[in-house]
């Protein structure tokens, strides 16, 4: 499968150590958190998910340290309906993005632990995935391009403004997720 992550970006994660794979996959969780909080919101018995979702996400921020218990995480996260195996698959669009969403924090959580820049790589492909097929859905969308320059900020070792660029770029993926959804 050919990876969509730049490959200056993939030099950069595999030279750039634990401290910078960490801030660029809580970056990347970031911009998509509002597709899992978002289309997930409202749904009964989804409320514990949705907690664990955004702690996880939150501590993610914490890029000076690795996560003490990120297996544990990754282990819970697994237990998602998203990641679960279905016969019939995924066929809304909801379900989709949702899917996307919950895979990103499952890569970032496990790069997060371990340091690994093959998960964060995942991570980002994940990411970037999903913004291709929704620039593929919503006319005159540039996501996957946005996504690409994030992930490029993230490790430009000016990590000013990251936060409020990924809260501001997971809205607008939001957005467009919500307008593709049936009335």
């Amino acid at each position: 499968m050919q990876k969509l992550v730049e490959r200056a970006v993939t030099e950069a994660l595999h030279d750039g150590g634990d401290e910078a794979i960490r801030l660029y996959v809580a970056a990347c969780a970031e911009r998509m958190a509002p597709l899992f909080v978002g289309l997930r919101a409202g749904e009964p018995g989804r409320e514990a998910d949705l907690d664990f979702y955004v702690k996880s996400v939150r501590d993610l921020w914490h890029a000076d340290r690795p996560l003490a218990d990120a297996a544990e995480c990754v282990h819970l996260l697994e237990q998602f309906l998203e990641l679960q195996p279905a016969e019939e698959g995924i066929t809304d669009v909801a379900g989709t993005y949702a899917f996307f969403a919950a895979l990103c924090l499952r890569y970032a959580l496990l790069a997060h632990g371990s340091g690994n820049a093959d998960d964060a790589v995942s991570c980002g492909h994940a990411a970037l995935t999903a913004m291709g097929m929704l620039d593929q859905n919503v006319a005159g969308a540039s996501l996957l391009l946005d996504e690409q320059r994030l992930q490029s900020l993230s490790l430009s070792g000016d990590a000013a403004g990251l936060w409020d660029a990924s809260v501001t770029a997971g809205r607008e993926r939001l957005r467009a997720v919500v307008g593709r959804l049936p009335r």
